[in-house]
């Protein structure tokens, strides 16, 4: 009450003390909790616009990834994000089962790649299939391929795409390695499986409704997808393809990744 009486006092510009309030209404001051009002923090202008402008290119960067490239302490750019309401926003884990398989990592070059495909809406010519292929080691986004059909020849293609870039050439691998998939008719088909064995490569793949065993390459896709896919209105499977080519330089040569040590795929 004597709080709430002094704030109206104050909006009709009278300043009257808690301790004369509580001296007229004959109130123990003591029992009169007083909650200072914090003041905001303090921002140095300095700091606050070279993040305000990363973060509206490229929204879906936590602090982490900001002040590595923007080389700056973590501990004030994390500051900067709280003090803003910058944070990025975490997905909802949920309580799902966790499955007891070997997860798509690997601990040296061309130990294990990953691949997958996904749609992307191209304008006027509807709906594309995107192929990916991933080296699990290094998390280099090796191979792609983007299609109006979601056919093996699209999977295949990015495959090829992903040899000629770490061999320079296509052919049998010096040594074999693990190609991992899911379980889907482009993947198991009998021209596509054919074609992973004449490269000397041996396929593995998940168990069926678990694409979290395929994590690695889901993540790049999903980081794709709300870093760049969602943020574009594209007019045509070109226009899709060339703006893709141009994230994909950026993820393997710029984007540097917790995973990583900070570092980018193409450093690793």
């Amino acid at each position: 009450m004597i709080l709430g009486l002094q704030q109206q006092l104050k909006e009709d510009g009278i300043e009257v003390s808690l301790v004369k309030l509580c001296r007229w209404f004959e109130v123990p001051r003591p029992t009169v909790c007083y909650t200072p009002t914090k003041m905001e923090p303090k921002l140095q202008d300095r700091f606050v616009t070279p993040i305000k402008a990363m973060i509206e290119e490229n929204p879906s960067f936590g602090y982490r990834t900001v002040a590595h490239l923007l080389g700056m302490n973590k501990n004030t750019v994390q500051r900067v994000f709280q003090c803003k309401g910058w944070q990025v926003r975490k997905r909802p884990v949920g309580f799902r089962p966790r499955i007891q398989a070997v997860p798509s990592v690997a601990k040296v070059l061309n130990e294990r790649w990953a691949t997958d495909l996904c749609r992307v809406w191209a304008g006027r010519d509807g709906w594309t299939s995107l192929a990916l292929v991933i080296d699990c080691h290094t998390r280099e986004l090796l191979g792609w391929h983007l299609s109006r059909s979601g056919k093996f020849k699209t999977a295949e293609s990015a495959l090829e795409q992903a040899l000629i870039t770490r061999y320079g050439c296509l052919g049998k691998v010096p040594a074999p390695f693990l190609l991992r998939s899911d379980n889907g008719l482009v993947f198991t088909s009998r021209s596509y499986t054919a074609l992973v064995k004449s490269y000397g490569l041996r396929q593995e793949f998940i168990t069926p409704y678990t694409p979290e065993q395929n994590g690695m390459v889901e993540r790049v896709i999903r980081t794709l997808k709300d870093q760049y896919v969602h943020r574009h209105r594209f007019e045509s499977l070109q226009h899709v393809s060339r703006l893709i080519g141009d994230w994909i330089g950026f993820y393997n040569n710029q984007r540097p990744h917790q995973a990583l040590g900070m570092r980018t795929p193409a450093e690793v």
